[in-house]
């Protein structure tokens, strides 16, 4: 869990919860480790022997650099990745510095000056709202959904900058939910096993007792990462052990 813990925060609440409830529907302990971003001095070696990142709300964060060399790792490792509201801000940013060539590329939150904002103040504050979102066909999202249209909640003011997202766009990257006014609301990697960050929150539906389709997805992909790559599951007191 990349992200900087706050008991406050409604989403930080959630996490532990969704990730217990979908643990349980697919029969397999999860333990989480939380990372500060003020402790990501060396991603690679903090990331080791982990089978998913989640890249979590809440910014800005103590230390955007931190986030987003986690977010590199994991896409370049083909670790499974989840980003939510923040993490789909930094899961932007990440992609259009290192895969498009956009080196100015930064958030309007962490940056006010930026002359390449791809992350900009909403039009409207999506703080403490509920929206319908329109799921894309073949997408992660609607697989793990198994409808098209959804229903989601925000706590955010900054999303993807409309005029800057064609720039963003290749053959990889695609924009795989929408809200009515058809503005971006979540992203995925077509050749990633699992990289999807939404600018909504999917795991305050903990909070009510159900399990989040995107989480229970996101610990099945973590679960077929372990299974190839035969990555032991670690212990926070215990460094990584190969399997007997």
């Amino acid at each position: 869990m990349v992200g900087d813990r706050n008991p406050n925060v409604t989403a930080h609440r959630a996490i532990p919860i969704a990730l217990e409830l979908a643990a349980k529907g697919c029969s397999c302990p999860v333990e989480a480790t939380w990372l500060h971003t003020a402790s990501l001095v060396d991603p690679p070696a903090q990331l080791r022997g982990f089978h998913g990142c989640w890249c979590v709300p809440a910014s800005p964060y103590a230390n955007a650099a931190g986030a987003l060399a986690a977010i590199q790792l994991a896409r370049e490792r083909r670790m499974p990745f989840l980003g939510t509201c923040a993490g789909f801000q930094h899961a932007i940013v990440e992609y259009a510095r290192d895969m498009r060539s956009m080196p100015e590329a930064d958030n309007a939150e962490n940056n006010p000056a930026s002359q390449m904002p791809v992350i900009s103040e909403l039009s409207c504050s999506l703080v403490e709202a509920t929206q319908e979102i329109t799921t894309m066909s073949g997408s992660r999202i609607r697989e793990a959904y198994g409808t098209e249209t959804i229903s989601e909640q925000y706590r955010c003011r900054y999303g993807l900058n409309r005029d800057l997202q064609s720039m963003l766009l290749d053959d990889d990257l695609w924009f795989t939910a929408h809200d009515e006014n058809g503005e971006v609301r979540a992203v995925e990697l077509r050749s990633h096993p699992f990289f999807v960050a939404t600018l909504f929150q999917p795991e305050r539906r903990a909070l009510n007792g159900g399990a989040p389709p995107l989480v229970a997805a996101f610990v099945e992909a973590m679960i077929m990462y372990a299974v190839a790559e035969d990555i032991p599951r670690i212990s926070p007191s215990k460094r990584p052990m190969p399997r007997q």
